[in-house]
């Protein structure tokens, strides 16, 4: 075995003596299939701790030669695939970690010379005898070794893509890098396999990618691998009730991720993180990712800081994700910047509606850090009207109430300049901000007789009354209240019983105040 040449099996070994690990092998069965086919190179990118390395492993110890490996996986999912053992470690891999090899040098340049030298030494070493003498280009070596013996390989790249995220003016030598992976890979009779994995998708040129043969698969497109992205709901269920784990709080803070209306993932290290160390928490760490999303919120690109607002306030914002050019560097839009926050795991894209959203507690805590450590001050000082606003509430002093929102919408015309009923209640939702903390926000609740605009429904270790919310403009405080009644609104909150605030509130358009009525409910079984 050597580092780069059949690595063997004893990374995946630690994965699988951990404390908690989730039986993914089931993914390799996906991979088998276009094995010496014409599909036989995928790149599949997603966020930092959601186990990227942890699959490159796996696959390496499930292919490779020179290592043992039918121990570890006769006990999972892959085993129960009739062609499980047909390609248990039977192919020569050649696996890199391009994180690892930047790290030991000083430039993309250096890197490639790097690589070449090493993987080349133990290729020598295993092929003494046929090694074409004195070659130096891994792609030339390579191409002679299979035309005298016929043996292909499986390519696995980790962290394929820090290239840009850790040398991001490098323009040149990021071009030599993909041009290098482009001749190793592209075309070449010696590949079975080329395993891809990173955080961005694949590098373009303008319209066109360099690595063209990759049939790619991401946050915003996962396609068949979407339930080996994350923990999938059925996994984190079993996990909490293994550990004697609160689910609907595992959902609240690591929930969020959707690729369908049944699909729903998970961030992995959070989850794991979060049982190991009994403690629901923000288990994100200020990675080079943490520095640039901070540094897109301070630029307020194309107007990026309205979107950011919208979705801090609980809504969805439209994006076109087809303009995104994979790189850290090159934005034409806010379109672009809210795409890259997509694949570095800042948020959750729903492809029905072609809109992103902040998908859980936890990276709206992220989110809020990062917001917190800029210079956006107002939204600082939103965050802390909330919390006024929110006690107020509470005690029903409704002249404090709508006082506080009308302070909410003045410091934020420039963010929420539609006079309507939409606007109004993206204006509540942002006054209500610290909210998230007590209680799940619904809009547009369905009632049996319309929609309730807004219900904070208490999440289960909060003793906070029931919200509901409704908007008027226009109109009067009076009338939002009668609806509330006149609706049944009450009613519809079927699994909630006890106390319940009834709000109504109103915006004038004239005199740019808002009105509110509050009444206490109790809702008894």
């Amino acid at each position: 075995m050597g580092v780069y040449l059949n690595p063997g099996n004893d990374r995946f070994k630690r994965s699988c003596n951990s404390y908690i690990y989730v039986d993914k092998t089931e993914m390799i069965s996906l991979i088998n299939r276009v094995i010496d086919t014409e599909q036989n190179a995928v790149c599949i990118s997603r966020p930092r701790r959601f186990g990227k390395s942890m699959t490159a492993n796996m696959l390496a110890a499930y292919y490779g030669k020179d290592c043992e490996s039918v121990e570890i996986f006769d006990k999972y999912k892959i085993a129960e695939d009739e062609n499980y053992r047909k390609y248990l470690n039977q192919y020569n891999v050649i696996f890199l970690n391009v994180q690892n090899a930047l790290s030991r040098v000083n430039t993309i340049e250096e890197m490639l010379q790097y690589i070449q030298k090493e993987i080349l030494a133990e290729l020598k070493k295993k092929y003494f005898n046929i090694f074409p003498k004195d070659e130096k280009i891994l792609s030339a070596a390579l191409e002679k070794l299979y035309s005298n013996n016929k043996e292909g390989f499986i390519f696995i790249i980790d962290e394929w893509d820090c290239v840009f995220r850790n040398k991001q003016i490098c323009s040149e030598e990021q071009t030599k890098y993909l041009d290098f992976l482009r001749d190793l890979l592209k075309d070449k009779t010696y590949v079975s396999l080329a395993y891809m994995t990173g955080i961005l998708p694949i590098k373009k040129y303008g319209t066109h990618s360099a690595l063209n043969m990759f049939d790619e698969y991401s946050m915003t497109e996962p396609g068949d691998f979407a339930q080996y992205i994350g923990f999938t709901e059925d996994e984190v269920k079993e996990l909490c009730s293994q550990y004697n784990f609160d689910f609907e709080k595992e959902k609240e803070w690591y929930d969020g991720y959707t690729f369908s209306s049944e699909l729903h993932i998970y961030n992995p290290k959070s989850v794991v993180d979060s049982i190991r160390r009994k403690k629901f928490a923000n288990y994100w760490t200020q990675t080079e990712t943490y520095e640039a999303l901070r540094e897109y919120i301070d630029a307020d690109f194309d107007g990026l800081k309205e979107e950011i607002v919208r979705m801090l306030s609980g809504n969805k914002c439209k994006v076109n994700t087809r303009t995104f050019q994979n790189d850290m560097t090159t934005f034409k839009s806010k379109d672009d910047i809210l795409t890259l926050l997509i694949h570095l795991g800042y948020l959750a894209y729903d492809s029905e509606t072609a809109s992103v959203y902040i998908p859980n507690a936890e990276i709206f805590e992220e989110v809020k850090n990062a917001v917190e450590g800029s210079n956006w001050m107002e939204v600082i000082k939103l965050i802390k009207c909330s919390d006024k606003l929110l006690e107020a509430t509470w005690q029903c002093n409704e002249k404090e109430v709508a006082g506080l929102i009308d302070e909410v919408h003045s410091e934020n015309t420039s963010i929420l300049t539609n006079n309507d009923e939409n606007s109004l209640s993206c204006v509540i939702s942002l006054a209500y901000y610290n909210a998230i903390n007590e209680y799940t926000k619904i809009r547009e609740f369905p009632t049996g007789k319309g929609f309730a605009d807004i219900v904070y429904i208490p999440r289960k270790y909060s003793n906070k009354p029931a919200m509901i919310i409704e908007l008027k403009y226009d109109k009067s405080v009076t009338g939002a209240r009668a609806q509330i009644k006149e609706k049944r609104y009450v009613e519809s909150l079927k699994e909630y019983q006890g106390n319940m605030l009834l709000v109504g509130i109103n915006y004038n358009r004239d005199n740019k105040k808002h009105t509110c009525i509050i009444e206490k409910y109790v809702k008894e079984v």
